[in-house]
């Protein structure tokens, strides 16, 4: 069995994740996904706090506490916005220097955003944000520094995480389905305090088109560091089929 570290901001929707270890389970795939909560100095969606958030003695404290208790073999910063607020090459140095302290394969949500991006062939796409604008719109720079464009962008001026977890299934469907799609190959969902996984479906049927969700993308990269990433019914376009080593154009620098 392989076990992927969630490395999560504060709680939110972290129970995203024992969710969608039961879906992988019944689908023939054994895989534990053990979530270590890392600190927050203030819940803000604002850029101070971010990159507070994910300032490299938080996440190494995180990950020297889930890796003392359960070991594991590839890791993921599991936060959009804690990644994509250094920009693209400080969530490169930020992955590499958790790789460095760990010795395992690591990925954030933000290079697995880009990287789904990529095995879809997806190049142009709408953003449906939950953050302030100004903290989304760092998320469209940071995309486009991957050649891909945002049609358009959605933002919903939440302030905290834990405000975002508190939303239901009607409004992420709201939300994700507020943004205009007009020349969008898909919706893009970031924000893993955003609970998704169990409405993928809903979502992409809903909205009409391909939705790629923070925690949806951090699974699969998570995965993909380990190798195949299987098809797995329920879980968006994304693993609708299964994805080999060697075929992704990765996130590059």
């Amino acid at each position: 069995m392989s076990t992927i570290g969630i490395l999560y901001p504060g709680h939110s929707a972290e129970d995203d994740y024992p969710w969608v270890e039961g879906v992988l389970r019944e689908a023939g795939y054994a895989v534990r996904l053990p979530v270590a909560h890392t600190s927050v100095g203030e819940d803000a969606h604002r850029v101070d706090a971010l990159l507070d958030l994910g300032g490299a003695a938080r996440l190494a404290e995180g990950a020297d506490r889930l890796t003392r208790s359960t070991p594991c073999d590839a890791l993921v910063w599991a936060c959009t916005s804690g990644s994509f607020v250094f920009g693209w090459e400080g969530a490169h140095e930020q992955v590499a220097g958790l790789a460095a302290r760990t010795g395992l394969p690591t990925t954030s949500t933000s290079l697995a955003f880009v990287r789904a991006a990529h095995r879809l062939g997806l190049t142009r796409v709408a953003v449906a944000a939950s953050y302030p604008h100004d903290v989304a719109s760092a998320f469209v720079t940071f995309l486009g520094r991957a050649g891909i464009e945002v049609t358009a962008l959605g933002s919903h001026d939440i302030l905290t995480a834990a405000e975002v977890g508190t939303l239901g299934r009607e409004q992420v469907l709201a939300l994700a389905g507020g943004v205009d799609r007009t020349g969008a190959q898909a919706v893009l969902v970031p924000d893993t305090a955003l609970h998704t996984l169990p409405w993928l479906e809903d979502l992409e049927a809903d909205l009409g088109t391909v939705v790629l969700t923070a925690n949806q993308v951090s699974l699969h990269d998570g995965l993909a560091l380990l190798g195949e990433v299987p098809a797995v019914p329920g879980l968006g376009r994304l693993f609708a089929a299964a994805h080999h080593p060697g075929t992704t154009e990765g996130a590059h620098r």
